[in-house]
């Protein structure tokens, strides 16, 4: 048993960077065993380690990327990501990025396929036929060109493809849980600002103090009553937002349905698809206002904090507004239509013009 392993299991002290680097090193050698990759991968799922732990794992990460990623972030660029779980929900985050963009936010966004969800980001956009970039250059550039860029793997550590090909053939959906969980503070996208919602609200203290160890970019963390990975307009949700001095989740938001004019409704509206065949038919509807009002109200405050952390707007129900606006008027579905049609080749289309409406 590795010395890693074993700290890990017996969560005496916080395990510093070194052994991590020393894990990164030996798995590059290919030095790692399949039974020590799914004992750390394990350990680290069965129970999160103390922040302190986590830090360092992340720092350890970090630190090997050098200069390789896109670091002028668009401007106020945004993402919205969960940490996964929770109740079975269509895919609202990608949703909301979309509606988002559509009314004039500039919108980074990462994810990933599914792990507990029935399509995650990546399965939905794949179906969606909208390409993930491959680049720093190309988020640039899609940014530019439609105001949105869904980043690929690029963007995600090369240790943890290693580590799930090292643990082969055991299944890394049920041992990498973690790294679901810590997805949020793995993808090194170029954003000002994160909208990051958490399933399981036990988990905010610890996140806002890994968002600590992230001076560059601000985190907005959401948790609900009812263990969603992202606002919801059928249930109370509490916003919990950097300080006014950058101190990570120092400022607290209640958002109530009744008092944003939502409709409200029951998690049965916001089921995703019951086939793989319905997938792509819903997202679009959801997009163009053809769904129930809890899916479209759901999208839109979502769209709305990211209007709201994107520097578009200022107000809550000025969010909601603009977002509905964009449903209503068809942009947010035009939009996809636009990427999925002129995507797949730089240079072959004239940019969308997206404009914010009053």
């Amino acid at each position: 048993m590795s010395d890693l392993v074993g700290a890990l299991l017996l969560r005496e002290r916080p395990v510093s960077v070194t052994p991590w680097r020393d894990l990164w090193d030996r798995l590059h050698a290919r030095e790692v065993t399949a039974a020590e990759a799914a004992a750390v991968l394990a350990s680290l799922s069965t129970r999160l380690p103390d922040a302190d732990t986590l830090a360092a794992f992340l720092a350890s990460l970090w630190e090997r990327r050098g200069g390789e990623t896109l670091r002028e972030t668009p401007a106020r660029a945004v993402n919205i990501v969960g940490t996964g779980g929770g109740p079975s929900t269509f895919n609202i985050s990608t949703a909301a990025a979309f509606v988002a963009a559509a009314l004039g936010v500039r919108v980074v966004k990462t994810g990933s396929r599914a792990y507990s969800s029935r399509c995650g980001s990546i399965d939905l956009l794949n179906r969606l036929g909208v390409p993930l970039t491959t680049s720093p250059a190309m988020t640039a550039e899609m940014v530019d060109r439609f105001g949105i860029a869904f980043a690929g793997p690029y963007v995600y550590p090369r240790e943890l493809t290693l580590l799930a090909k090292a643990v082969l053939p055991l299944d890394m959906k049920r041992l990498g849980r973690a790294l679901n969980l810590l997805g949020p503070f793995l993808a090194d996208a170029p954003v000002a600002v994160q909208l990051t919602g958490l399933s399981d609200p036990a988990l905010l203290p610890t996140f806002r103090a890994l968002a600590a160890g992230f001076p560059e970019r601000r985190f907005w963390f959401c948790v609900n009553s009812l263990g969603a990975d992202e606002l919801l307009g059928i249930a109370p949700n509490t916003v919990t937002r950097d300080g006014a001095d950058g101190t990570a989740g120092t400022d607290t938001i209640e958002l109530s349905p009744g008092a944003l004019g939502l409709a409200g409704g029951t998690l049965e509206d916001l089921r995703p698809a019951a086939d793989g065949t319905g997938i792509v038919p819903h997202a679009l509807a959801v997009l163009a206002g053809d769904a129930p009002a809890a899916a479209i109200d759901t999208v839109c405050l979502n769209a709305a904090a990211l209007a709201l952390a994107g520097g578009v707007t200022g107000d809550w129900e000025d969010g909601l507004r603009l977002a509905r606006a964009a449903v209503v008027r068809g942009d947010a579905r035009r939009l996809v239509e636009a990427i999925r049609k002129n995507a797949h080749g730089p240079g072959e289309a004239t940019p969308l013009r997206r404009t914010v409406h009053g």
